[in-house]
């Protein structure tokens, strides 16, 4: 399907393309450009009600900034589409997010004008300080800008940023991009100062005695003298009233409308002769010119395809009933295990439609927390939880829990404390790419001490060890990984039971080939073994459910009775579970011939989970070819079962 841009936005190839317009042509930009993501996110998926709520904000930014040799920094990027339709990506946007196309998110390999590459929230600050930095190092006439959202803002490290900027005299600006929502809607304290900000009389009398006193000034040089009368004056004004970023020493400016562009550019053109760190605070609606994602814009974050007329969000139709999502098995579980059990806390950072946590939240608001875009805070604040004798589920997707490495080890694991990890998007996640898979948290939580590990293999299995981590025997910190996505047992409500900790399964017996998996592949496995017996092929297949501890007994018998071995693991094979096999081999004096299929040591780009999973080579057909190759037995016609 064809879907052509509008006759001024057909002309920008590139920024300077741009800039050569009229500032009469500016609003008629922003109307195509907000209707070419429609059309094309409707028609090819991807991330959606961000980008729209700041296509103002991007022209204005590359119709008054010289980029790319000005420096632009979008946190996160879920709302970078506009800046890449801008900056020569607008023919190839339609590859958005699929396999071999353009990145869903800013990226420095894929063009000059993507300054830094991100994915998770709250850089921009931190990277925009360092390159304004280096351009006074350097001597250069580069400005730097952060476009940060206020959800982005709660966490510890634009704070962290903040605080170094204000002491330091880089040329950098900061746009907060205030619209109260991250993917669910903001949470905090910060939320409400904003809000407060936002309409207070003294705060937007201030707003209009500054702007018009800029646009008075001289337009060739701006006066440092006159640049510290306005500063002092801002100061004096809100004496009663404290502001947080001018108590880090940032000019504060604003807040104004961030859908009016001739206001933006004419701003953004002030602010520039402006000299050291400073602060614009814009005012957006997340979804701003599609009716049903300013209404509902949670939901039309990433709504997938949809009819840009109806609004109507295309779903699969199924004649039978389909397995859950894991993160629902999760998000239903827990709310069933704390009905049983008082004691029973859930948190999550910023993430409670996407982890299934707001279940527990709607039902039971006192005991299930959002507490913001900080994942090390909510580390510890589980732990702290712990210490009084709570049972604390603290849901953080895989890629995300890196941020709180730290936490882990010194709060959770050296005390011991029994904080319930639960690791969504464990694995490959599919079109969000590099920045989102969980490919290597089974190294990072296998090496630290008094850790429990482990993964299941369908929603019976995720129940289960659910269960068993809020018991009173299971008195050390647990790991419970999963993928994003569905499972494979459309009847998942099955009864709650104990599982043994450092149990695994043997789910089939074999000869002389021993498959041993970890996790959801499992289930690959379980396809390939039936393709497998046509080649008179018939492996054993052992669920090890933990890789720390790993059930020895278990690998006992696979390695008395197989001489051939095959791990399989939704993560990076260095340093995972088919390493903790290897090791265990070599310290009890076995040998066997294994290979190791998993994430392979490299970053994954994007595209699909069954692209990625036959990309990285453990899907089903990689099992059964490495099968085939262990036993050297010749190819025949056969295909893997959908």
């Amino acid at each position: 399907m064809d879907i052509n841009p509008g006759h001024l936005l057909a002309k920008i190839d590139s920024p300077e393309d741009l800039r050569k317009m009229g500032r009469e042509q500016l609003h008629t930009v922003c109307d195509e450009l907000r209707q070419y993501i429609v059309d094309v996110v409707s028609v090819h998926g991807g991330h959606f009600a961000a980008s729209l709520g700041v296509v103002e904000l991007s022209v204005a930014l590359h119709y008054v900034y010289n980029t790319p040799y000005d420096q632009l920094v979008w946190d996160v990027g879920h709302q970078a589409y506009g800046h890449k339709i801008l900056t020569g990506r607008r023919d190839s946007f339609a590859t958005n997010r699929k396999y071999n196309g353009l990145s869903g998110f800013p990226k420095r390999s894929e063009s000059p004008y993507d300054t830094f590459g991100v994915g998770h929230s709250s850089t921009s600050i931190s990277a925009a300080l360092g390159m304004a930095m280096a351009a006074k190092y350097k001597g250069e006439d580069r400005k730097s800008v952060a476009v940060i959202g206020d959800g982005a803002m709660t966490a510890g490290m634009a704070f962290e940023a903040m605080n170094h900027a204000g002491v330091t005299d880089a040329d950098m600006l900061v746009i907060l991009n205030d619209n109260c929502m991250s993917i669910d809607p903001n949470v905090g304290a910060l939320k409400e100062y904003l809000t407060d900000i936002t309409i207070s009389p003294a705060y937007n009398k201030l707003k209009d005695d500054v702007w018009n006193a800029l646009g008075k000034l001289p337009g060739k040089r701006y006066s440092r003298g006159l640049a510290h009368k306005i500063a002092e004056g801002l100061k004096g004004a809100i004496a009663s009233q404290s502001n947080l970023f001018e108590a880090l020493k940032l000019r504060y400016f604003g807040p104004i409308d961030g859908h009016n562009i001739t206001k933006l550019v004419d701003t953004l053109q002030d602010l520039k002769k402006i000299p050291g760190p400073k602060i614009l605070h814009i005012i957006t609606t997340k979804g701003k010119g599609y009716a049903l994602a300013e209404a509902d814009q949670t939901k039309w974050h990433a709504p997938g395809l949809f009819d840009k007329i109806t609004g109507e969000i295309k779903k699969k139709t199924f004649d039978l009933p389909q397995p859950p999502k894991y993160q629902d098995v999760f998000g239903h579980t827990l709310l069933e295990l704390a009905e049983a059990n008082p004691s029973i806390m859930g948190v999550t950072p910023a993430m409670p439609s996407g982890s299934s946590l707001k279940i527990m939240m709607d039902a039971m608001p006192h005991r299930a927390f959002d507490v913001g875009i900080c994942e090390q805070h909510a580390a510890t604040l589980s732990a702290g939880l712990a210490t009084q004798g709570m049972r604390v589920y603290c849901n953080i997707y895989s890629s995300f829990m890196q941020r709180a490495y730290d936490q882990v080890v010194h709060d959770i694991a050296i005390q011991k404390l029994p904080v319930v990890l639960c690791l969504d998007r464990a694995g490959l996640v599919g079109e969000d790419g590099p920045t989102h898979h969980g490919a290597y948290d089974i190294p990072y939580f296998r090496c630290i001490p008094n850790m429990i590990v482990s993964a299941p293999m369908n929603e019976q299995e995720l129940r289960n060890l659910m269960y068993t981590a809020q018991l009173p025997s299971t008195n050390l910190p647990v790991v419970i990984r999963y993928p994003r996505g569905e499972g494979v047992m459309p009847e998942w409500r099955t009864p709650l039971e104990a599982v043994e900790i450092g149990k695994g399964r043997r789910l089939r017996q074999g000869k002389e080939l021993a498959i041993l998996s970890f996790g959801h592949p499992g289930n690959f496995v379980k396809h390939a073994i039936s393709t497998l017996q046509q080649y008179d092929i018939t492996p054993g297949h052992y669920d090890l459910r933990f890789v720390k501890p790993l059930d020895e007994a278990l690998l006992h018998e696979v390695f008395a009775r197989y001489s051939k071995i095959i791990t399989i693991e939704d993560g990076t094979i260095v340093g995972g579970f088919g390493s903790a096999i290897l090791e265990f081999m070599a310290q009890h004096g076995y040998t066997a011939a294994v290979r190791m299929l998993g994430i392979p040591d490299r970053l994954v780009e994007h595209g699909t989970l069954k692209e990625l999973h036959a990309e990285c080579g453990y899907d089903a057909n990689a099992i059964v070819e490495t099968a085939k190759a262990m036993m050297a037995v010749q190819p025949i016609e056969a295909s893997i079962p959908a």
